[in-house]
């Protein structure tokens, strides 16, 4: 399906999982990527990031398409049910776009094969970054039951402009060789959504602070493959929004989606309410045209976009 254009080729996406009811959280940023987007006359793409099969299920796809109708957040293109995301839109349709380029970084020496089990690095290594247990072993890539990481070098600095925080350095010693091929021979996030945002000319990325090291490992994966067009992306990662004890937010905690929420008497104007507090809006009536007038663009991006 064809990608539209848009004025000043501003074009950002929407792109939940379907692992788990949508909480709060993931409306502040779908709201604040919505705001950006209309208020500079871009476009705006629903993806849907499916490729987990074991963890997506129908009743969370229905969910994302009632919260965005709920919340009168309209898009441009991208799946409007569930049955047609699957038909059309799944990202198991691009799996042959996603190996292209790990044979690529097969091909360049750039991934490595590690033999070693979540819950053992775990063990070994409760800061969730990567020891490097593996790197030096080669063993061969076709080994069964084996994951994929991406080399890196303990001087490697990821550095990238966000609309929010300025110039962002990410030290490669604190993201460690992340997985770019899961044990069981499926392309990782990290894979999965540079060639999304590639293929679908994305211009714009929106995300929470906690995926700081997520842009810093894709953008890494785009200067290997040598993908201009990501390295020229404007990111903007905004504030968590934490529960009552400080913790992000999981989709694992249903009592706080949006769908139980709801089910209990919040109004869309209730969470527009909060969204404009949490985002420094000042609106006298809470209806989106009234964040969307009130919202300071330029406060979250550069002038330069």
């Amino acid at each position: 399906m064809p990608v539209s254009t848009c004025p000043r080729n501003i074009r950002s996406r929407l792109a939940p999982t379907p692992s788990g009811l949508l909480h709060i959280g993931n409306v502040l940023s779908f709201l604040l990527t919505w705001l950006i987007v209309r208020k500079l006359g871009g476009s705006l793409h629903l993806r849907i990031d499916d490729l987990d099969t074991d963890r997506a299920k129908p009743a969370y796809y229905d969910d994302i398409f009632a919260t965005l109708e709920w919340l009168h957040l309209d898009v441009d293109s991208g799946p409007r049910s569930f049955a047609e995301c699957r038909q059309y839109w799944s990202q198991r349709h691009r799996q042959v776009q996603y190996n292209s380029l790990l044979r690529t970084l097969a091909l360049n020496g750039d991934v490595f094969a590690c033999e070693c089990s979540r819950s053992q690095l775990l063990r070994q290594e409760p800061t969730n970054i990567y020891p490097g247990n593996c790197r030096a072993k080669n063993i061969p890539l076709d080994t069964p039951h084996t994951a994929w990481r991406i080399r890196l070098t303990e001087t490697d600095v990821i550095s990238f402009r966000d609309g929010r925080l300025g110039q962002v350095c990410v030290k490669a010693s604190t993201i460690g060789d992340s997985i770019v091929r899961r044990r069981d021979g499926i392309p990782s996030y990290h894979i999965a959504s540079l060639a999304d945002d590639v293929q679908e000319n994305i211009t714009l990325i929106v995300r929470g602070e906690d995926l700081l090291h997520s842009t810093a490992v894709q953008m890494i994966l785009a200067q290997r493959l040598r993908l201009d067009q990501f390295c020229r992306v404007q990111f903007v990662h905004h504030p968590l929004v934490c529960d009552s004890t400080g913790n992000k937010l999981s989709k694992s905690h249903n009592a706080l989606s949006i769908k139980v929420m709801r089910e209990q008497g919040t109004t869309v104007e209730d969470i527009y309410q909060r969204c404009a507090e949490w985002l420094g809006i000042s609106v006298a009536q809470p209806s989106l045209q009234a964040l969307l007038d009130a919202f300071p663009v330029q406060e979250w991006l550069p002038t330069s976009i």
